[in-house]
């Protein structure tokens, strides 16, 4: 089977785009990631667009990316539109590199653009409220409410202004952590403080302000323990990726010093375990199936972008990536074990929490900046002597867990 290179990359600027919509987002990204490669649009010959929420904000549906790339000018190549919650945007890179190993064509985009910002706080809100199983919401709230028992949630630790519900989840998850291994506020809080502190080095990224872990610790309350910079905002954005097999970058000419294989690219939806069986989380799963694909394990990673779109999340998937033993994720990151010059740097970009969470991008937001780091071109941020990347990206909740894990790993 022929490999599989990540050519071109391009990301718009994260945030409130007044300006913007899906179209231009997708413009831009697109454009730029094209440019990157050294191509022209018709060397591109199919397209695998990602966005989860035109449908609900604008009433866009069943054909976004046709829409949205014919606007710019793609004509008679396949196009498929892919809609996997927050993990959209890396479920359209996976089906463009097998749409590549099938050999239908040598090269072939993936694009992902959200106009999430909205005046009607509650449509904002509520995009989320789908992200599960809608006809037991009610059991699955109180279910996961329960994982937070034996914790005490302090007075005047939840917020009176609107949040998504997946926030409470979140808050839920960092409970039980806190129960089960003695994770503390305070290291939660010292992946956020690292994660911002990474954002000041990232052009794009929705906020670049450092924080101390004391700024976070008494910032306002979502809900306990989390506090607002520990929890990814609102975003629009757009990113692109073009990716070629072998034959593509023979047949076109395509530089191989700046192109970053494809070492594994795995799409693996949940089970029905039991909450203390984290061993067989989907995430932990998929991750050994790809250090398998790929020939490597946690140890040969030397960059990661994971999911965080709280900085729980990071807590969680740091340890299902095997990066730490489960429990340990904590403590390693108040040590430092993770910011830019540890031991395994995560999240350089500023992760969600800063960066910015449109949610049909942020999968390949996350493709954006490690094959940037693989190639040694970002600056104050550049995680020295990067080889092996590891990207994580969740999406949606079905039970206990996401409803969908995809990890990719790239290799210089």
């Amino acid at each position: 089977m022929q490999k599989i290179y990540v050519v071109g990359v391009g990301m718009t600027s994260m945030g409130k785009m007044e300006d913007c919509t899906v179209k231009s987002l997708t413009n831009e990204a697109v454009t730029d990631a094209i440019t990157d490669a050294g191509l022209s649009q018709s060397d591109v010959q199919s397209a695998y667009f990602s966005n989860a929420t035109q449908g609900h904000m604008e009433g866009q549906s069943m054909v976004p990316g046709e829409i949205a790339l014919r606007d710019m000018g793609f004509e008679r190549i396949p196009m498929m539109n892919v809609e996997n919650a927050c993990a959209s945007g890396s479920s359209a890179f996976n089906l463009a590199t097998q749409f590549l190993k099938a050999e239908e064509g040598d090269v072939a985009l993936a694009v992902g653009a959200e106009k999430m910002f909205s005046t009607d706080r509650e449509r904002m809100f509520s995009v989320f409220d789908a992200a599960w199983d809608v006809s037991k919401t009610e059991e699955s709230q109180a279910n996961l409410m329960k994982l937070g028992a034996g914790v005490e949630v302090p007075e005047g630790t939840t917020s009176n202004k609107p949040y998504s519900l997946f926030m409470d989840i979140y808050a839920a998850f960092c409970r039980y952590h806190m129960n089960r291994f003695g994770t503390t506020q305070r290291q939660i809080a010292a992946i956020s403080a690292k994660n911002h502190t990474h954002s000041v080095h990232n052009e794009k990224s929705q906020y670049r302000m450092a924080y101390s872990i004391d700024d976070i610790m008494t910032a306002p309350p979502i809900t306990y323990p989390l506090t607002l910079p520990m929890c990814a905002p609102i975003s629009d954005g757009g990113a692109a990726t073009i990716l070629a097999s072998e034959s593509g970058l023979k047949r076109l000419g395509i530089d191989k010093s700046r192109a970053v294989e494809v070492k594994a690219s795995i799409i693996q939806t949940g089970s029905n375990r039991g909450i203390d069986d984290i061993e067989h989380h989907a995430t932990a799963l998929a991750s050994k199936r790809a250090y398998e694909r790929a020939g490597l394990g946690p140890n040969d990673m030397d960059v990661a972008e994971v999911h965080d779109a709280t900085a729980m999340g990071e807590v969680i998937q740091s340890e299902n990536l095997g990066f730490f033993e489960f429990g340990d994720a904590g403590p390693a990151a108040e040590r430092g074990d993770t910011t830019i010059g540890g031991r395994i740097p995560i999240n350089p970009s500023g992760g969600l929490e800063s960066k910015g969470h449109p949610i049909g991008a942020t999968g390949l937001g996350q493709i954006y900046e490690l094959t940037s780091q693989l190639r040694g071109e970002c600056g104050a941020r550049q995680v020295e002597g990067a080889r092996h990347a590891i990207a994580e990206n969740g999406g949606g909740l079905y039970g206990i867990e996401e409803a969908v894990a995809s990890i990719i790993i790239l290799g210089k």
